[in-house]
């Protein structure tokens, strides 16, 4: 047995990045999860009083009546809503517009902990009504479509997934699609 090293074909993988930016990107996004835990516990440098005074800005935390816990609060909402926003935003699937479901409910429970003091309906799920109302049937269409596809058509559930996937070329591009 000859035990020969693979010869480099000049196949370009998918899996790989292509290019030097795709890679600082995916360091800089592999970096901000792997520190995750570590924002998630940036809570504990707050101190335990009512109003929390800093060099640029002035925190009274109202309804909590410690700042700490405030912090504890919303950290417990932004750290989970960062991470979905890297999954949304670097997602390949076709139903990746799905993710927009749980961000819409984390951004929306941070706005009701920053005007915990004022009312704000108890029937959070009326605000988002009209995300799913777009999402749900938008999602639904593309897999019949998908559906439709793969029984008039011989290609694999991956090649129809390449061909529905929308690859903007840049980050704000892809940030552009939605507005």
């Amino acid at each position: 047995m000859d035990n020969k090293q693979q010869k480099f074909l000049g196949l370009e993988s998918k899996f790989l990045p292509a290019d030097k930016k795709s890679l600082v990107i995916g360091s800089i996004i592999a970096t901000i999860i792997a520190i995750t835990p570590y924002l998630f516990t940036l809570y504990d440098s707050v101190p335990q009083e009512q109003v929390w005074d800093t060099f640029l800005f002035t925190y009274n935390s109202g309804y909590f009546e410690n700042a700490n816990i405030a912090m504890w609060v919303i950290t417990g909402k932004a750290v989970p809503l960062l991470l979905v926003l890297i999954w949304f935003f670097t997602c390949r699937h076709w139903w990746y517009h799905a993710i927009l479901v749980p961000i819409a409910m984390y951004i929306y429970q941070i706005i009701v902990v920053f005007y915990d003091d004022l009312y704000l309906d108890k029937f959070q799920v009326i605000y988002m009504i009209p995300i799913m109302a777009i999402v749900i049937p938008s999602i639904y269409l593309i897999r019949a479509q998908i559906s439709n596809r793969i029984n008039d058509v011989s290609k694999s559930l991956e090649e129809l997934e390449e061909e529905f996937k929308i690859t903007p070329k840049k980050f704000w591009d892809k940030v552009k699609q939605y507005f």
